[in-house]
């Protein structure tokens, strides 16, 4: 009940306020003729000018001139302007320009007129407004920028510059080798089909680009337009108009700050496999680094992206990227473990053999050079990783006892007479140098194929 008195006072003092402009214009208007009248009297009485006087050669100022106001060559004030064009009748065509007969003038050579945001503030425009707009606004400087371009026949060109922030609904599924489908929507805000009918009055030519126009992050593949109804339940149906954009993503941004960290970082965890066995401290930080590596990789592109519940392309290939990095610290704990299982054995072996007791000369437990390619060496020796006293590198030793005493053939058990003391644990570096990059190259293939 409050709101509703506050209204209709409002309404009484707008009614109060537009009589006195009234009275006060007529009483203007009859005070500026009465000394406009005698001005002219004086002019003719005084007879002091010439005929051939320059005062009467200048051309008339048609902006001082009462017949040929804007205003009363438009006839602005013989019509309600707050009304739409043939209010009651058939619904008022809008597309790229309106056609009202009100403001249709007598013009002899067929010449347009063009006034600025002032006079829009006094004829009828289409309230249209950008639907599901976050923020708009139109420029300003130095004036409003908004043009009105009058002809003779009534056809009105009402053209402003506005800025639109507008929300668009992305599937980012496949994030950063997607492409984006957003739409403008244009509609008038009080009147229904009804009353009011946009359309683009030359189809996808209405709309013109500049080629030279680029964005930071997508490319502007196409666009095409088209026109539906709305309907909403408490007002009814509306014509809208829908503006449709086809965005490509650039993705060598995102190759230069995901893909080739990431890429480098798997990488550089297989450097690793080359690294000796026995270098803890060289090949411990290189996991732990790599490892920690991806992880600020991963939480980089999760921190400036939206949050939504499904996973992205690019999750997919920083994840796996990340199980590889992690799966080559994994395979150093599992050759360190067995080695130092295969360190206890051969001690326990050590143990139960007597050394050089009971053999008649201890150069009978000899490594055969033709497996291993090396010469001989002691049975204390054995346990050395299978790593020869020169540094070099064998991926397989076998310490091979001749059991040719009988006390020492009862205590081990023999294998075409010899026995195997060393496992090789250095098989898993060599065939991870060729699984590791040999999966990674083929989850590349198949990421690639399916999202570019």
């Amino acid at each position: 009940m409050q709101v509703d008195a506050v209204l209709v006072l409002f309404c009484v003092w707008l009614a109060g306020t537009a009589g006195s402009l009234a009275q006060s214009r007529g009483h203007k208007l009859e005070t500026y003729k009465q000394s406009r009248s005698r001005r002219e009297t004086r002019m003719d009485g005084g007879g002091g000018q010439k005929t051939g006087s320059p005062i009467y050669k200048r051309s008339p100022d048609m902006t001082k001139s009462l017949m040929t106001k804007s205003e009363q060559l438009l006839r602005i004030e013989d019509h309600d302007f707050t009304m739409r064009p043939a209010f009651g009748g058939p619904p008022i065509p809008v597309g790229v320009d309106v056609q009202d007969e009100r403001l249709s003038f007598p013009s002899t050579n067929n010449q347009s007129m063009t006034f600025d945001s002032r006079l829009v503030k006094k004829i009828w425009v289409p309230d249209m407004f950008f639907v599901h707009s976050k923020r708009s606004f139109i420029h300003d400087t130095t004036t409003d920028n908004v043009m009105l371009r009058v002809y003779p026949d009534g056809n009105v060109l009402y053209s402003l510059r506005v800025t639109v922030t507008a929300m668009c609904n992305m599937d980012l599924s496949r994030f950063p080798l997607d492409t984006q489908t957003c739409s403008l929507e244009i509609e008038s805000y009080a009147y229904t089909d009804d009353d009011l009918m946009l359309y683009w009055k030359k189809g996808n030519e209405s709309l013109n680009t500049d080629e030279r126009i680029s964005l930071s992050q997508f490319l502007i593949q196409k666009f095409h337009t088209t026109t539906k109804l709305a309907f909403y339940s408490s007002t009814g149906w509306y014509n809208r108009l829908y503006i449709h954009f086809t965005l490509r993503r650039h993705i060598f941004f995102f190759l230069l700050q995901t893909y080739f960290p990431a890429t480098l970082m798997v990488m550089l965890s297989w450097v690793s496999f080359w690294i000796d066995r026995r270098a803890v401290p060289a090949r411990v930080p290189l996991g732990i680094t790599t490892v920690l590596t991806m992880s600020t990789i991963i939480t980089g592109v999760n921190a400036s992206m939206p949050r939504v519940s499904y996973i992205k392309a690019v999750d997919i290939y920083l994840w796996v990227s990340f199980v590889f990095v992690f799966l080559s610290v994994i395979e150093y704990a599992a050759v360190n473990y067995l080695s130092t299982v295969q360190e206890r054995k051969e001690r326990k072996l050590r143990e139960r053999l007597p050394c050089t007791c009971g053999i008649g000369n201890p150069d009978e437990m000899m490594i055969d050079p033709q497996i291993t390619g090396y010469g001989s060496m002691d049975i204390n020796n054995t346990g050395n990783y299978g790593m020869p006293e020169n540094g070099g590198r064998q991926d397989r030793m076998l310490a091979q006892v001749s059991l040719n005493d009988p006390q020492i053939a009862s205590q081990v058990k023999p294998s075409r007479g010899y026995v195997n003391i060393w496992i090789d644990t250095h098989a898993i570096d060599k065939y991870s140098r060729v699984v590791f990059p040999g999966a990674y190259i083929l989850f590349n293939i198949i990421y690639w194929s399916i999202y570019s």
